[in-house]
């Protein structure tokens, strides 16, 4: 007899039984017309790994082995900005001819995933310190509080090309780790500069900076906008963010500007 077809799981898990009921090899085959070969096999495997199921990818070695698999991740911790293509450079002969997808499916079986990154602001620790303070001090402000605040900064749109990477490997919930950010300075160079406003009304005024941004445009874009921008929203507590850490505008002149505007 010659085998067509593969056994069925049912079929087989019949043979293992009647070889545990004392049955030899030939009466098995003689029984389930099947051969005496096909009878040995499946027994051995059922004693071998107490199951007649197929086994997937048995006596298959995997490419990308355990040793491999840390390297390519150490690659991804070391720069989360790094590429496949780079990460296949690094590793060097150790790779053997492993392509990028399999690297990619090697860091997503470690849990990263190619991310665009999140660009937050290039802080100090005297600015990280001083929003942190800021924070403290209004925790327990009640909603009515925010509703009466209007928020103001100014803020440089980048015109031309991009200077960020596309992508970070990163794993959930690393968003904002320092490594995989993208840290973004105001005042860069080439760009315009905007001036706005915004409250949980929504958003006020916009004004356009001409050239450098001096103390006395900014006391005649607060003595122009806030009063305006708060009566539109509905907000009387102008607070202004901007002021915290730029020299011009916390001047004792750009500070009895913001303080006049709110009565």
């Amino acid at each position: 007899m010659t085998k067509t077809k593969e056994l069925t799981e049912d079929l087989r898990l019949r043979i293992v039984a009647a070889h545990k009921s004392g049955k030899g090899y030939k009466t098995i085959s003689k029984c389930f017309e099947v051969p005496v070969a096909t009878v040995q096999s499946i027994i051995k495997k059922y004693k071998t790994f107490r199951t007649v199921k197929n086994l997937r990818g048995y006596d298959w070695k995997p490419k990308v082995t355990p040793v491999l698999a840390r390297r390519i991740v150490r690659e991804v911790k070391k720069n989360p900005r790094i590429t496949t293509k780079a990460i296949l450079m690094n590793l060097g002969s150790a790779g053997g001819n492993i392509s990028r997808q399999t690297v990619q499916r090697t860091l997503h079986t470690a849990g990263f995933h190619g991310r665009r990154p999140r660009r937050t602001p290039l802080l100090q620790i005297r600015h990280t310190n001083s929003r942190l303070a800021f924070a403290n001090a209004h925790l327990d402000k009640e909603e009515d509080f925010w509703s009466s605040v209007l928020w103001s900064d100014e803020t440089k749109p980048e015109l031309f090309g991009h200077n960020d990477a596309a992508f970070i490997w990163r794993k959930k919930g690393e968003a904002f780790n320092p490594k995989n950010t993208i840290p973004t300075v105001k005042h860069g160079g080439g760009n315009l500069m905007f001036w706005g406003c915004f409250s949980v009304g929504g958003p006020g005024n916009l004004i356009t900076v001409n050239g450098t941004m001096k103390k006395e445009q900014y006391i005649t874009i607060l003595n122009n906008n806030i009063r305006q921008s708060a009566e539109k929203r509905g907000s009387w507590a102008p607070v202004d963010i901007s002021a915290r850490q730029r020299p011009k505008t916390h001047s004792k002149s750009g500070e009895e500007t913001v303080s006049r505007q709110k009565h």
